[in-house]
């Protein structure tokens, strides 16, 4: 307790021996809580260095020793960081895009303190996964593949550090990684166009996604703006089985076609087998382009044109973006990485 003059005093116990020094003792000393103490004490850095250097000294003065087993307790502080896929398993695993980006997170993590732990989760029962990312078990996390309906996710991003990997639907607080999906297409589309295609399909993705809505959104501009029909549209979900049923539906209707753009290289893939089963030429009869430059797009015949989406830096970029946001380093809410495109043999 404090006597006159603000000397902290020491009550002794009936058998006479002193108490040792507490952490109370230190923080009346030094003048400040005892939480700044608890911070000085686990060498957190965002302490004030002459508060700091206060601590110390009022440590020193009294002798006070920490509690090393309670020590290690408080200052537990999660060191993962954990990668969120709305997806199905199966999706997951088909898709190459996912192991780019945590390619490109473990990349950056792997110079850091933190690890990296995945959660497939699916928005039919958030519940499980929300209890895990609050229960102090993370520092961090981040979210890709989100949908129209996986608000969730932002509304956690106000009690927890997140990072998503493109601009969530109707989030202007977020922090988010990505391309400019609308221009790339556009300018995939152009190409088309430039090589001389005067009936130009789409084969989209899905429409509760934003690269979806934003790559059919620049077909569109690239097709208009070539004066040219803009009908030619059927939708898949990023999957191989998709984009084969999509190229059936936009071939089964009888129009013209001479090129198409699709929003992503597996779906294009699909839309490969279709063609090849038609009997139709890639790219004399139909020249086709499509958006990633992932592995699907060298393994089909003839290699495909693509949008360069630069997945790995996306992954590392979140990352990177992530941990300074646990730190209470100055970040962007948007990071923005640019395209390019990859010419082949489609078109």
């Amino acid at each position: 307790m404090a006597g006159e003059h603000g000397v902290t005093m020491v009550k002794q116990d009936h058998s006479g021996s002193r108490p040792a020094p507490t952490l109370e003792m230190v923080a009346a000393l030094a003048g400040v809580s005892r939480a700044t103490v608890s911070r000085v004490v686990n060498e957190v850095p965002s302490v004030d260095p002459e508060i700091a250097a206060k601590v110390r000294t009022a440590i020193q003065a009294i002798n006070y020793t920490p509690n090393r087993a309670a020590r290690s307790l408080a200052s537990r502080r999660p060191n993962s960081v954990t990668l969120i896929v709305p997806e199905s398993t199966s999706k997951v695993f088909a898709d190459p895009f996912f192991a780019s980006v945590v390619q490109g997170v473990a990349l950056y993590l792997a110079d850091t303190d933190y690890t990296l732990n995945m959660v497939i989760a699916s928005e039919t029962k958030p519940e499980k996964t929300r209890a895990f990312l609050l229960g102090g078990n993370v520092a961090g996390a981040l979210v890709v593949s989100h949908h129209m309906g996986d608000r969730s996710w932002t509304h956690l991003s106000e009690q927890l550090p997140m990072v998503f990997a493109g601009k969530p639907f109707g989030e202007t607080a977020s922090y988010y990684v990505e391309v400019d999906n609308e221009v790339a297409a556009e300018g995939a589309t152009a190409v088309l166009a430039a090589r001389g295609c005067r009936h130009i399909a789409t084969i989209a993705g899905p429409q509760d996604m934003p690269p979806g809505v934003d790559r059919l959104s620049g077909w569109r501009k690239a097709v208009v703006g070539a004066g040219l029909d803009d009908s030619l549209v059927e939708y898949g979900d990023f999957t191989l089985a998709s984009g084969a049923t999509a190229m059936r539906r936009l071939l089964d209707r009888g129009k013209p076609i001479d090129g198409v753009f699709v929003a992503n290289d597996q779906m294009a893939a699909g839309a490969y087998t279709v063609l090849h089963q038609r009997g139709l030429r890639i790219p004399e009869d139909i020249a086709v382009v499509g958006f990633d430059d992932d592995s699907f797009a060298t393994s089909v015949t003839p290699q495909l044109t693509t949008v360069h989406h630069p997945i790995i830096e996306m992954g590392k970029t979140m990352a990177e973006t992530l941990v300074d946001l646990i730190e209470g380093k100055p970040t962007e809410h948007v990071t923005q990485i640019p395209t390019s495109l990859v010419i082949r043999e489609s078109a």
